[in-house]
């Protein structure tokens, strides 16, 4: 396990942009008195919709949060009407770039070369890629552990033939089944997926800090039934409500208090 949790949260398309705004500064509240963020055993980032983020980047301002995209381009520059580039993201102060999640993959064809490029792109703007990753339909935790590794170690290969030569990455381990589901996969597997996921990384210094957190379904009193080699969550809707964020908090204050951290 990290020294540091992660707990990110993605808004997807569900907010407006004032209800956006709202829940942020909820957010910022309770991180700016919560010890697991405030003594730096927890980070916490937000990726809300590409107009939020200017505005999420003052409110959140000193409450240690970290904004980042749901998105980004392949490209840096050029004709590519309706996109938002690394350069530009990183300019507007964003941290964080979300590439691969299932559901990109699904609306828009969006395949592994797509998701290695943006990658690529992420790393070479010094932007840290949540990269998603999962398998598509149910298998038991063994094999669902050797699609997913063979899935990372495919699309970082690819990203460092398109200029991402290693770095920091954050892996959001997503089975495609167990999201928007009523619950998420079990502690079981969700331990052997994720322990098999940081094993590669480590064998890997080119790597060196990458963290792998869960995501699908995941809420509250999830993560202390998780095992070594999960280093946190990622929210969707069971962000929604900003004291289940606080109760998560609450949950990785104590894990890593328990780890001695």
């Amino acid at each position: 396990m990290s020294a540091t949790t992660l707990l990110g949260v993605s808004l997807k398309m569900y907010f407006g942009h004032h209800e956006t705004l709202n829940w942020a500064r909820r957010i910022g509240e309770i991180a700016a008195r919560h010890p697991a963020v405030t003594e730096g055993r927890t980070e916490l980032f937000v990726l809300p919709a590409f107009p939020a983020i200017v505005p999420l980047r003052s409110l959140l301002a000193g409450t240690g949060v970290r904004v980042g995209a749901q998105d980004l381009a392949t490209d840096d520059r050029g004709p590519f009407t309706g996109e938002v580039s690394g350069p530009y993201l990183k300019e507007i102060g964003c941290s964080y770039a979300e590439v691969g999640h299932a559901e990109r993959r699904r609306l828009f064809g969006e395949g592994d070369t797509v998701v290695a490029a943006k990658t690529a792109a992420a790393l070479r703007n010094r932007l840290t890629p949540v990269l998603c990753v999962g398998e598509l339909d149910p298998a038991g935790p063994a094999e669902a552990a050797d699609r997913t590794v063979a899935e990372l170690e495919r699309i970082l290969a690819t990203a460092q033939h398109d200029g991402g030569d290693g770095g920091e990455v954050v892996v959001a381990y997503e089975p495609q089944w167990a999201i928007g589901a009523p619950k998420p996969a079990s502690p079981e597997h969700i331990t052997t997926v994720c322990a098999a996921l940081t094993s590669w990384l480590a064998a890997r210094p080119g790597y060196a800090g990458s963290r792998v957190i869960y995501g699908g379904s995941a809420g509250p009193g999830l993560l202390g039934s998780l095992g070594e080699g999960v280093d946190g969550l990622f929210l969707g809707r069971f962000a929604h409500d900003p004291d289940a964020v606080e109760r998560i908090l609450d949950e990785m204050s104590g894990r890593t208090a328990k780890a001695g951290i």
